[in-house]
């Protein structure tokens, strides 16, 4: 028996050094391949700040050292704050010496609810209890000094927040081996292979170019576009250089007379509304009887580099107006605008009404900005000294890169988006899950050059487009105001995106009447939100008053469980004509040209 217990002591000694070896022989090939993997944006934006620093400190060190947060800190906010700091720290110290002492003793409470510390041991174990409170005490104490910096606008002040939360979340004890128990526990049952399988997966994803602030959140082999993913039946019928525009097969015998077009964003693939069939607002629009289409956009690359708002107006919206007319022979269509979609439909829905078009006799917008005065997470990204800069890096390539648009969108929700794969990926050992939301979020898409600097700095910037007759569509100043048609604006109550306050600033520019509705969860979710198995909620007001605000439309808003398309279908269903039978693909004058959901989508960055 014992020899028998040295003989798998001496194994698992020998499976331990070759894990070790490996690991050693891996990381040297890392360091030697590590130039190459290094990209000459991120060697040229490090160059760039180095110069900048050296400059000023070269010309004038004094103003450097005076904007530094301390010369403007309140210091007796300060000592407040070090103070409470070290009183919970007496606390937290008395409180794990007297666990460590008595066995029996009862963790603290937690009532954060943080998922990074589920693992039952950050409270079971005294030291990992430690451990734990000792970041919160110092999170909570750097994040309240960071908000109570004085003398700084509040766009700077909102960025010093943002990344001072950015190295809180980096320093998570989560983040790293010998502070987390699971990864522990992993490292003891697989006797090490964990580390060397993550170490595998991040040297992989630095090779793809995945690495740095954007670990993998899925494999391209998980799904497969128009089988798994994007399935719902139909064809493409008509293309442009920019968007490819489907229809999409009928479900019922009959349909309602108006066709109804969707404008998706095309910072993203146009099958975060078509994932799967339980929860596809496409297939949903279909087999309530809707004749859907949608634009699909290009994913541009160079050769798209000088193509603009009005190129996406004329070559998307207008383009697939005039086809779905020869396609059932209906000239007025009612209009779905979602994200940035949204806002191109709303400049041309202004334009048209400039030129007495009224084709789209109704607009729903789906967490759509036109007022950006007050948007969201992305402003921290979009003032003008970045967006030079922005500009600078892309002229010459003619495109955003989408990767670089996919890290901007992951930083906003870092510890979901970047932290659990870290921590998954590379110290757990093992792949990111298959999960349909996951895979459409790393299906980056890039954005051309002058369309991304106009759209910057004309709406986030200058915020043109919504005064009156400061924005030019196709040459004509347009004005919000003129778009008098029934309007359903629906916002989510959780969207970082393009928050609710900033949504509901429309229901002030439109002359028509305005359904707002407000929903529960975030940018995504609170969208793409079916009936079944009913979650969330949403939240009507049927009083005729103006509201300064959603915090005060709120208060005489009437709270109801689930989803709220049956709400939305409802509302259209009376402003879409009666019934005539379902139209089958092609019978106009529009015929296929290839399956749902089409080529454009598939191309990758």
């Amino acid at each position: 028996m014992v020899a028998t217990d040295d003989k798998k002591n001496q194994d698992s000694v020998a499976e331990w050094t070759d894990a070790m070896n490996s690991l050693a022989s891996n990381w040297q090939k890392a360091m030697d391949d590590w130039p190459s993997m290094w990209s000459e944006n991120i060697n040229s934006s490090l160059n760039a700040t180095g110069e900048s620093l050296k400059d000023s400190l070269q010309k004038n060190p004094t103003d450097l050292l005076a904007n530094l947060p301390l010369a403007n800190v309140d210091r007796a906010n300060i000592v407040s704050a070090q103070t409470e700091l070290w009183q919970d720290y007496q606390k937290l110290w008395l409180h794990t010496a007297s666990r460590l002492l008595n066995p029996d003793s009862v963790p603290l409470e937690d009532d954060s609810r943080d998922p990074r510390f589920k693992d039952p041991l950050w409270s079971e174990n005294p030291v990992f209890e430690f451990i734990k409170k000792s970041y919160q005490l110092n999170s909570k104490w750097l994040c309240s000094y960071l908000s109570n910096i004085a003398g700084l606008d509040e766009a700077t002040g909102k960025k010093v927040e943002f990344y001072g939360q950015q190295m809180v979340d980096a320093m998570a004890p989560t983040n790293y081996p010998l502070t987390n128990p699971m990864v522990l526990r992993e490292i003891a049952d697989t006797k090490g292979e964990n580390i060397i399988r993550g170490f595998d997966k991040l040297v992989e994803d630095l090779k793809d170019g995945f690495g740095g602030f954007r670990p993998r959140q899925s494999h391209v082999e998980d799904f497969e576009i128009g089988k798994d993913i994007a399935a719902t039946p139909g064809d493409v019928i008509f293309q442009t250089p920019i968007m490819q525009l489907i229809q999409y097969a009928p479900t019922t015998v009959n349909v309602y007379k108006k066709p109804l077009l969707i404008v998706p964003p095309w910072i993203n693939k146009f099958y975060v509304l078509d994932l799967h069939s339980d929860n596809s607002f496409i297939k949903w629009a279909v087999d309530q009887g809707h004749t859907v289409f949608v634009v699909s956009w290009v994913n541009p690359d160079e050769t798209y580099a000088d193509k603009s708002f009005d190129d996406y107006a004329t070559e998307g919206i207008l383009a697939a107006l005039d086809a779905i007319e020869q396609a059932t022979g209906e000239r007025q269509v009612n209009a779905i605008g979602y994200c940035i979609g949204g806002t191109l439909m709303a400049a041309t829905l202004a334009y048209m009404a400039q030129h007495n078009d009224d084709r789209i006799t109704n607009i729903t917008f789906l967490a759509t900005q036109v007022d950006f005065e007050d948007a969201g997470d992305l402003t921290l990204f979009t003032d003008e000294e970045q967006v030079a800069s922005i500009e600078q890096q892309i002229t010459d390539k003619g495109y955003l890169d989408g990767e670089m648009m996919a890290t901007a969108f992951n930083l906003l929700r870092a510890n979901d988006l970047i932290w659990y794969f870290h921590v998954n990926n590379y110290l757990m050992g093992k792949e990111p899950p298959k999960f349909d939301l996951l895979y459409w979020n790393a299906d980056a898409t890039r954005f051309p050059a002058r369309l991304l600097i106009d759209y910057l700095r004309g709406f986030y910037v200058e915020n043109r487009l919504s005064t009156p007759g400061a924005f030019k569509l196709l040459g004509t100043p347009i004005d919000l105001g003129n778009i008098n048609i029934p309007v359903y604006l629906q916002a989510t109550i959780g969207d970082h995106i393009a928050p609710a306050e900033s949504v509901f600033k429309a229901t002030k520019l439109y002359s028509g009447r305005v359904r707002f509705v407000l929903g529960g969860s975030g940018h995504i979710a609170g969208v793409i939100n079916p009936p079944k198995p009913g979650k969330y909620q949403y939240w009507l007001n049927s009083k005729r008053k103006k509201y300064d605000s959603v915090a005060t439309w709120r208060e005489d808003a009437v709270e109801h469980p689930g989803s709220w398309w049956p709400d939305w279908n409802k509302w259209l269903s009376t402003k879409s004509g009666g019934k005539v039978p379902a139209r089958k693909i092609g019978s106009g004058k529009l015929k296929s040209l290839e399956p749902a959901p089409g080529s454009y989508v598939k191309v990758r960055s």
